[in-house]
């Protein structure tokens, strides 16, 4: 029989992750195991782990704050290292239907997303249908989005390629693993799902997200984060990060260039000097990243 651990990574959300677990409690189809990985959290998360008895749940209490790629790249590799077939990556903001698991193992496929709706029964999924990395003219490369080009969730093929995903529903085989390596810790939080998506279609493993597996979002998304605070940098960098490492030509691999000179021409209409700041850290770390060796295939560490 196939085994299918979940890998879910908590940062002072002790709430929604007990909503999280009682939904994978409620599986029909049960996962052989549940590796938490708790990033220093200083709520109730400690209590909320050691209390559950329902599952077969592994708590991973982390000394630092890993970030959400951190996070990710310890929980996987746990994962990984105790020889499960498939590894289902969920953040603690999520809850599956009772039958999600059951969908998704039903299908064949190395690189499978469950579908996200909201509280309301929306589809609330963010997944690109395209992510270009050939334009130069496009700023974001993250174009069509499943929830833009699809009203509802009826009207989505039963199987859907897609381009990049989310670590919020993202099922993967370890044979992935064995081809691209681990989700790269370095990103800290940011593009992490996407670097991983990049790689493994570059490695020629098709994503799909598969409709009938309903994963619903406990939160509305509000990603439109403050490009002045500390996750502005990280939201640059790591995006000029992705386009230096994969942009297909070189005047892609400019954009970063011309963004950071836009931002540095506007700052004084938008962000000031602090997203000026931001970007200019940004764009000198992402190059230093974008020269250093990448996760290499099975590795367990980032190449030092």
């Amino acid at each position: 029989m196939t085994s299918v651990a979940v890998v879910i990574v908590t940062f002072n959300r002790a709430e929604l992750l007990s909503r999280c677990l009682d939904g994978l409690a409620a599986l029909e189809r049960r996962p052989d195991a549940v590796y938490v990985v708790n990033n220093a959290s200083s709520d109730d998360t400690r209590a909320v782990l050691d209390a559950r008895d329902d599952l077969p749940l592994h708590a991973i209490h982390t000394a630092d704050n890993l970030g959400g790629a951190g996070g990710f790249h310890l929980g996987v590799k746990t994962a990984y290292d105790a020889g499960h077939d498939r590894i289902w990556l969920m953040d603690d903001d999520v809850a599956p239907a009772p039958d999600c698991l059951t969908v998704l193992m039903a299908h064949d496929g190395p690189c499978l997303m469950a579908v996200r709706e909201d509280l309301r029964g929306r589809l609330c999924e963010k997944a690109a249908v395209r992510f270009d990395l050939t334009n130069p003219f496009v700023v974001r490369p993250k174009r069509a989005t499943v929830d833009a080009t699809y009203a509802t969730r009826a009207d989505l093929p039963a199987e859907l390629p897609i381009e990049n995903v989310a670590f919020e529903g993202f099922m993967v085989e370890r044979r992935v693993i064995d081809e691209i390596g681990l989700p790269d810790p370095r990103f800290f939080i940011f593009y992490d799902d996407v670097d991983f998506a990049v790689r493994a279609r570059l490695a020629g493993f098709a994503i799909v997200a598969v409709r009938d597996a309903v994963l619903v979002r406990q939160l509305d998304f509000d990603q439109q984060h403050d490009m002045k605070s500390w996750k502005g940098y990280y939201m640059y960098r790591n995006l000029f990060l992705v386009i230096f490492r994969y942009g297909d030509n070189v005047l892609v691999r400019l954009k970063p260039f011309l963004i950071t000179l836009a931002v540095l021409l506007l700052g004084p209409l938008r962000g000031g000097k602090a997203e000026m700041s931001n970007v200019v850290r940004a764009l000198r770390d992402a190059r230093t990243m974008a020269s250093a060796s990448p996760m290499q295939p099975g590795s367990s560490d980032p190449p030092r």
